[in-house]
């Protein structure tokens, strides 16, 4: 299985089967965290389930009204916030090396998109 690298406006996302412990990759184009692989796993799921559990709440929202949900597991914590169309995402790493970082809503799509179709694991 070969390296894959998926970037886009403001966010990237990888996977590397060859080295031994941080096979994944998430970030901007100003900063990265490498994840385990466990850590990505989790981050790809739970970041679906928050655009997922978005959507269906937009339906019951009006435009003009802001959302905060927030999803976690022993290893990551992610929230989305913003409007129901347009978000930001945040991730905290809850153990080991303790990283944190964020996506503005002009990136989160793509990153999405991209954590859906990243499915090297």
């Amino acid at each position: 299985m070969e390296r894959v690298l998926k970037t886009g406006n403001g966010w990237r996302i990888g996977w590397n089967p060859q080295v031994a412990e941080f096979k994944g990759l998430v970030g901007t184009d100003d900063w990265a965290i490498e994840l385990t692989e466990p850590e990505l796993q989790d981050f790809c799921r739970l970041a679906v389930q928050l655009a997922e559990t978005i959507s269906q709440l937009s339906s019951e929202l009006m435009d003009e009204e802001k959302i905060t949900c927030e999803a976690e597991s022993s290893l990551i914590w992610l929230e989305v916030s913003g409007y129901a169309q347009c978000y930001d995402l945040r991730l905290i790493l809850l153990t080991g090396r303790g990283a944190e970082g964020s996506w503005n809503e002009g990136a989160v799509g793509g990153l999405l998109q991209a954590a859906q179709t990243l499915q090297v694991f």
